[in-house]
Protein backbone atom coordinates (compact mmCIF):
# COMPACT_ATOMS: atom_id res chain seq x y z
CA UNK A 1 0.00 0.00 0.00
CA UNK A 2 1.40 3.43 -0.98
CA UNK A 3 2.44 5.51 2.05
CA UNK A 4 0.61 9.04 2.90
CA UNK A 5 2.91 11.40 4.49
CA UNK A 6 0.93 13.49 6.61
CA UNK A 7 1.73 17.38 7.63
CA UNK A 8 0.90 16.44 11.34
CA UNK A 9 0.82 20.43 12.06
CA UNK A 10 -2.17 20.35 9.21
CA UNK A 11 -5.13 19.42 12.06
CA UNK A 12 -5.42 17.37 15.17
CA UNK A 13 -6.50 14.40 12.87
CA UNK A 14 -3.52 14.36 11.31
CA UNK A 15 -1.21 14.89 14.67
CA UNK A 16 -3.26 11.33 15.80
CA UNK A 17 -2.76 9.91 12.54
CA UNK A 18 1.59 10.24 12.69
CA UNK A 19 1.48 9.62 16.28
CA UNK A 20 -0.51 6.55 15.95
CA UNK A 21 1.84 5.49 12.60
CA UNK A 22 5.55 6.36 14.47
CA UNK A 23 4.02 4.11 18.00
CA UNK A 24 3.29 1.42 15.71
CA UNK A 25 6.42 0.99 13.42
CA UNK A 26 8.05 1.71 16.77
CA UNK A 27 7.00 -1.88 18.10
CA UNK A 28 7.55 -3.24 14.66
CA UNK A 29 4.24 -3.47 13.95
CA UNK A 30 2.28 -3.44 10.62
CA UNK A 31 -1.67 -2.02 10.23
CA UNK A 32 -2.94 -5.58 10.12
CA UNK A 33 -0.55 -6.91 13.34
CA UNK A 34 -2.16 -3.59 15.27
CA UNK A 35 -5.33 -4.18 14.07
CA UNK A 36 -5.63 -8.06 15.34
CA UNK A 37 -4.26 -6.94 18.82
CA UNK A 38 -7.08 -4.02 19.32
CA UNK A 39 -9.60 -5.52 17.77
CA UNK A 40 -10.18 -3.41 14.57
CA UNK A 41 -9.85 -3.61 10.75
CA UNK A 42 -6.51 -2.50 9.30
CA UNK A 43 -8.80 -0.35 6.75
CA UNK A 44 -9.87 1.40 9.94
CA UNK A 45 -6.44 2.27 10.81
CA UNK A 46 -5.45 2.93 7.45
CA UNK A 47 -7.67 5.23 7.40
CA UNK A 48 -6.80 6.91 10.51
CA UNK A 49 -3.37 6.88 9.68
CA UNK A 50 -4.17 8.83 7.15
CA UNK A 51 -6.70 11.38 8.70
CA UNK A 52 -9.28 10.04 6.66
CA UNK A 53 -11.35 8.88 9.41
CA UNK A 54 -11.43 10.04 13.18
CA UNK A 55 -10.32 7.72 16.29
CA UNK A 56 -13.48 6.64 18.55
CA UNK A 57 -12.04 7.37 22.25
CA UNK A 58 -12.26 3.03 22.78
CA UNK A 59 -9.70 2.87 19.76
CA UNK A 60 -7.12 5.16 21.10
CA UNK A 61 -7.97 3.80 24.36
CA UNK A 62 -7.10 0.09 23.19
CA UNK A 63 -3.89 1.61 20.58
CA UNK A 64 -2.56 3.44 24.02
CA UNK A 65 -2.60 -0.29 26.06
CA UNK A 66 -1.14 -2.16 23.12
CA UNK A 67 1.25 0.52 22.07
CA UNK A 68 2.06 1.52 25.60
CA UNK A 69 2.24 4.94 24.38
CA UNK A 70 1.12 5.92 28.23
CA UNK A 71 -1.87 7.44 27.32
CA UNK A 72 -1.02 9.85 24.32
CA UNK A 73 -3.75 8.49 21.88
CA UNK A 74 -6.60 9.67 24.22
CA UNK A 75 -5.13 12.37 25.41
CA UNK A 76 -4.66 13.63 21.50
CA UNK A 77 -8.19 12.04 21.16
CA UNK A 78 -10.34 14.67 22.89
CA UNK A 79 -8.40 17.53 20.81
CA UNK A 80 -10.07 15.93 18.08
CA UNK A 81 -13.62 17.31 18.83
CA UNK A 82 -13.25 19.78 21.99
CA UNK A 83 -12.76 23.14 21.17
CA UNK A 84 -13.15 24.30 24.13
CA UNK A 85 -9.55 23.28 25.66
CA UNK A 86 -7.20 26.19 25.73
CA UNK A 87 -5.00 26.77 22.00
CA UNK A 88 -1.53 24.97 22.46
CA UNK A 89 -2.81 22.95 25.41
CA UNK A 90 -3.51 19.52 23.83
CA UNK A 91 -0.15 19.66 22.12
CA UNK A 92 1.46 20.04 25.45
CA UNK A 93 -0.70 17.33 27.09
CA UNK A 94 0.49 14.95 24.28
CA UNK A 95 4.51 15.26 25.50
CA UNK A 96 3.61 15.61 29.01
CA UNK A 97 1.99 11.98 28.68
CA UNK A 98 5.50 11.11 27.53
CA UNK A 99 7.64 12.14 30.03
CA UNK A 100 9.87 10.77 32.59
CA UNK A 101 9.98 13.81 34.71
CA UNK A 102 7.51 17.06 34.95
CA UNK A 103 8.79 19.80 37.33
CA UNK A 104 6.29 22.59 37.26
CA UNK A 105 4.80 26.29 39.29
CA UNK A 106 1.78 27.87 39.80
CA UNK A 107 -0.06 30.91 40.71
CA UNK A 108 -3.18 30.80 42.36
CA UNK A 109 -4.61 27.25 41.89
CA UNK A 110 -3.48 24.13 42.47
CA UNK A 111 -2.48 22.13 38.65
CA UNK A 112 -4.18 19.90 36.72
CA UNK A 113 -2.48 16.86 37.83
CA UNK A 114 -3.35 17.41 41.51
CA UNK A 115 -6.63 18.37 41.39
CA UNK A 116 -9.81 16.46 42.82
CA UNK A 117 -12.90 16.46 40.46
CA UNK A 118 -14.53 18.72 42.58
CA UNK A 119 -11.99 21.13 42.52
CA UNK A 120 -11.77 20.84 38.60
CA UNK A 121 -15.54 21.34 38.19
CA UNK A 122 -15.58 24.34 39.92
CA UNK A 123 -13.80 26.12 37.45
CA UNK A 124 -15.31 24.33 34.41
CA UNK A 125 -19.05 25.22 36.14
CA UNK A 126 -18.30 28.68 36.42
CA UNK A 127 -16.80 28.87 32.95
CA UNK A 128 -20.59 27.65 31.99
CA UNK A 129 -21.85 30.59 33.51
CA UNK A 130 -19.55 32.93 32.05
CA UNK A 131 -20.99 31.72 29.10
CA UNK A 132 -17.75 30.92 28.18
CA UNK A 133 -18.34 27.16 27.07
CA UNK A 134 -21.14 24.94 26.81
CA UNK A 135 -22.10 22.31 29.55
CA UNK A 136 -20.80 19.72 27.21
CA UNK A 137 -17.75 21.17 26.61
CA UNK A 138 -17.41 21.25 30.54
CA UNK A 139 -18.08 17.45 30.72
CA UNK A 140 -15.21 17.11 28.09
CA UNK A 141 -12.70 19.28 30.01
CA UNK A 142 -13.33 16.79 32.93
CA UNK A 143 -12.87 13.89 30.97
CA UNK A 144 -9.92 15.54 29.23
CA UNK A 145 -8.01 16.03 32.90
CA UNK A 146 -9.30 12.95 34.41
CA UNK A 147 -7.38 11.07 31.01
CA UNK A 148 -4.64 13.80 32.02
CA UNK A 149 -4.58 12.28 35.16
CA UNK A 150 -3.80 8.46 34.65
CA UNK A 151 0.31 9.40 33.96
CA UNK A 152 -0.05 9.19 37.82
CA UNK A 153 -0.47 6.15 38.26
CA UNK A 154 1.81 5.30 34.75
CA UNK A 155 4.62 2.63 34.59
CA UNK A 156 7.06 2.94 35.11
CA UNK A 157 6.36 6.29 37.23
CA UNK A 158 7.22 9.88 36.23
CA UNK A 159 8.96 11.85 38.86
CA UNK A 160 6.78 14.86 39.56
CA UNK A 161 8.30 17.94 41.06
CA UNK A 162 5.55 20.68 42.07
CA UNK A 163 6.06 24.31 43.23
CA UNK A 164 2.92 26.09 44.53
CA UNK A 165 2.75 29.88 45.27
CA UNK A 166 0.92 30.42 48.25
CA UNK A 167 -2.04 31.76 46.83
CA UNK A 168 -3.20 28.14 45.31
CA UNK A 169 -3.29 27.16 48.90
CA UNK A 170 -5.33 30.42 49.67
CA UNK A 171 -7.60 30.72 47.32
CA UNK A 172 -11.12 29.17 48.27
CA UNK A 173 -12.43 27.50 44.64
CA UNK A 174 -15.23 25.62 44.81
CA UNK A 175 -16.01 26.43 48.85
CA UNK A 176 -14.91 25.68 52.21
CA UNK A 177 -15.25 21.59 51.71
CA UNK A 178 -13.94 21.12 48.14
CA UNK A 179 -11.10 23.19 49.31
CA UNK A 180 -10.34 20.86 52.20
CA UNK A 181 -10.72 17.67 50.36
CA UNK A 182 -8.42 19.49 47.76
CA UNK A 183 -5.95 20.11 50.34
CA UNK A 184 -5.87 16.51 51.61
CA UNK A 185 -5.49 15.13 48.32
CA UNK A 186 -2.53 17.40 47.30
CA UNK A 187 -1.07 15.60 51.07
CA UNK A 188 -2.17 12.09 50.55
CA UNK A 189 0.08 12.72 46.48
CA UNK A 190 2.59 14.33 47.98
CA UNK A 191 3.28 11.28 50.31
CA UNK A 192 4.02 9.25 46.69
CA UNK A 193 8.14 8.45 46.45
CA UNK A 194 7.98 9.73 42.91
CA UNK A 195 6.50 13.28 43.86
CA UNK A 196 7.54 16.30 45.41
CA UNK A 197 5.94 19.23 46.54
CA UNK A 198 6.68 22.42 47.68
CA UNK A 199 5.09 25.57 48.81
CA UNK A 200 6.46 29.20 47.85
CA UNK A 201 5.48 31.31 50.29
CA UNK A 202 4.05 35.16 49.95
CA UNK A 203 7.28 36.35 51.92
CA UNK A 204 9.22 35.79 48.52
CA UNK A 205 7.64 38.60 47.58
CA UNK A 206 9.85 40.01 44.28
CA UNK A 207 12.51 37.12 44.36
CA UNK A 208 10.10 34.74 43.01
CA UNK A 209 11.39 34.41 39.06
CA UNK A 210 7.99 33.55 37.62
CA UNK A 211 5.17 35.62 37.14
CA UNK A 212 3.36 33.14 35.49
CA UNK A 213 2.70 29.42 35.19
CA UNK A 214 5.87 27.16 33.62
CA UNK A 215 5.99 23.40 32.97
CA UNK A 216 9.44 21.62 32.09
CA UNK A 217 9.11 18.50 30.61
CA UNK A 218 12.11 16.14 30.39
CA UNK A 219 11.74 13.42 27.86
CA UNK A 220 13.41 9.68 27.93
CA UNK A 221 15.56 11.15 25.71
CA UNK A 222 16.83 13.38 28.19
CA UNK A 223 15.77 16.68 26.07
CA UNK A 224 13.85 19.36 27.47
CA UNK A 225 11.05 21.46 27.10
CA UNK A 226 8.97 24.27 28.46
CA UNK A 227 5.74 25.45 28.57
CA UNK A 228 3.68 28.68 29.97
CA UNK A 229 0.53 29.96 28.36
CA UNK A 230 -1.46 33.28 29.23
CA UNK A 231 -4.93 33.62 28.80
CA UNK A 232 -5.70 33.27 25.09
CA UNK A 233 -2.74 30.15 24.52
CA UNK A 234 -0.18 27.97 25.57
CA UNK A 235 3.19 27.75 24.13
CA UNK A 236 5.34 24.84 23.86
CA UNK A 237 8.54 25.99 23.79
CA UNK A 238 11.37 23.51 22.12
CA UNK A 239 14.18 25.67 21.66
CA UNK A 240 16.64 24.13 23.81
CA UNK A 241 18.64 27.15 25.21
CA UNK A 242 15.18 29.00 26.16
CA UNK A 243 14.02 25.86 28.23
CA UNK A 244 17.63 25.93 29.60
CA UNK A 245 16.92 29.26 30.94
CA UNK A 246 13.29 28.69 32.83
CA UNK A 247 15.07 25.15 33.97
CA UNK A 248 18.14 27.89 35.67
CA UNK A 249 15.20 29.83 37.19
CA UNK A 250 13.11 26.80 37.84
CA UNK A 251 16.17 25.22 40.16
CA UNK A 252 16.69 28.76 42.11
CA UNK A 253 13.18 28.71 43.00
CA UNK A 254 13.27 25.14 44.32
CA UNK A 255 15.90 26.40 46.39
CA UNK A 256 14.09 29.22 47.53
CA UNK A 257 10.67 27.87 48.50
CA UNK A 258 10.06 25.64 51.79
CA UNK A 259 11.54 22.44 52.23
CA UNK A 260 9.33 19.44 51.47
CA UNK A 261 8.32 19.04 55.34
CA UNK A 262 7.87 22.48 55.81
CA UNK A 263 5.42 22.74 53.05
CA UNK A 264 2.94 19.87 53.86
CA UNK A 265 2.78 21.66 57.35
CA UNK A 266 1.35 24.48 55.62
CA UNK A 267 -0.73 22.79 53.74
CA UNK A 268 -2.28 21.16 56.85
CA UNK A 269 -2.17 24.36 58.51
CA UNK A 270 -4.45 25.78 56.32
Amino acid sequence: MRRTDLDPTSSPAAAFGVQLRRSREAKRLTQVGLAELIGYSDTLVSSIERATRNPTQPFAIQADNVLETGGTLELMFWNLSNTSLLEGFPEYAAQEAKAVEIRHFELGVVPGLLQTQEYAAAFAAAAVRRGRITQEQADDRLNFLLTRQKLLDRKPLPWLHFVLDEGCLRRPVGGQRVMSRQLRHLEELAARPNVTVQIAPYSLAEELPFTMMVTLLTMADRSLLAYSECQLRGFLVRQSEAARELERDYHQLAVEALPKAASLEMVRQV
